[in-house]
């Protein structure tokens, strides 16, 4: 039976509000600002939040300093425990991915995601089937028959185990009758390194990910987890257009620890609001493949719910027992 994992879309019929009474002229930090990155240096999430950091001192978006820190212990449940010790501290944000769903569905941490204060959505990025641009596959049939071959030897590369990587992975295996042997790496950036070293057979890297490989004609994608054909690769077939209705995306987003002032929140969302309309996030997002929909608010909030139920339904689907 085919299985139909689409995240984005959830959001659609949301308004990209959520209101407050409190303004961002109401609070400002009074200290250097962590921002805390739920994974390891090099992968999508890291080159984001660099990049916002970034953004946000040439820009002057921010009265104080904003310093990012690699939290990626435990598939993020380092940084998720962080936020949570860190109760009402409003000088701490979390650039989350989709292991802010799977992590603490997966192992019992203590962690309750609805008790963070959410920021901003800042895009949904998407994911793509690729190999090494020595190899001899062009196409996703090629594909198939070459992992068939391999008889369980076909090295698929991602970041980590249970995370956003391996649930594609295991989208493929169900949908296709295939085999796998997973090898997890610390960041997307290790992986897509793997990649065009020969050293693992696939992946399912993000854009962004492989860009720079792709741009250097190392790599070769084959097929698109996305809804529609992505801009950047307008030659690349969705996999749904190849007849499986396989769709999957990871959310790019910032919480807050529970419990800090709504003033605060007020700032940090208007602080991002202003990123997202910046010249340079727009470019970058638009040239690295990725869905810039700013979502804020108690919008926010149920996206990331109902993201959290879509993923215990992924992990249920797949045998696992979710924590929660």
């Amino acid at each position: 039976m085919t299985r139909r994992f689409t995240i984005a879309a959830a959001a659609a019929a949301l308004s990209l509000g959520g209101a407050t009474a409190a303004t961002a002229e109401d609070w400002a930090p009074r200290k250097p600002i962590e921002m805390v990155i739920m994974a390891g240096q090099g992968g999508g999430a890291d080159r984001l939040a660099r990049l916002f950091q970034s953004i946000i001192q040439k820009e002057n978006l921010s009265s104080m300093p904003i310093l990012p820190v690699n939290k990626g212990g435990g598939s993020g449940a380092e940084a998720l425990r962080y936020l949570k010790d860190n109760e009402g501290d409003p000088h701490i944000i979390m650039a989350t991915l989709n292991s802010y769903y799977t992590t603490p569905l997966q192992t019992d941490i203590g962690v309750d995601i609805e008790e963070f204060t959410p920021i901003a959505r800042m895009a949904n990025d998407n994911f793509i089937l690729w190999v090494s641009a020595d190899s001899d596959i062009e196409t996703l049939e090629d594909y198939v028959a070459a992992v068939q071959a391999a008889d369980g030897a076909w090295k698929m590369g991602g970041t980590g185990s249970g995370q956003e990587d391996s649930l594609v992975t295991a989208m493929l295996e169900e949908e296709f009758g295939l085999e796998f042997t997973y090898v997890p790496f610390d960041g997307g950036g290790t992986v897509a390194k793997n990649l065009v070293g020969n050293h693992i057979d696939s992946t399912v890297n993000n854009p962004s990910e492989q860009m720079g490989f792709y741009n250097a004609g190392k790599s070769r994608p084959i097929a698109t987890f996305t809804p529609e054909r992505l801009e950047a690769f307008p030659d690349v077939p969705t996999m749904r257009e190849l007849g499986h209705d396989l769709t999957y995306s990871m959310q790019r987003s910032f919480v807050a620890p529970g419990n800090i002032p709504t003033e605060a929140a007020a700032y940090y969302t208007d602080l991002f609001k202003r990123l997202s309309e910046s010249e340079e996030w727009q470019k970058y997002a638009a040239e690295e493949a990725l869905d810039a929909e700013f979502l804020s608010g108690d919008a926010l909030q149920e996206f990331l719910l109902e993201g959290r139920a879509i993923h215990a339904e992924i992990l249920e689907s797949m045998g696992e027992d979710p924590a929660s």
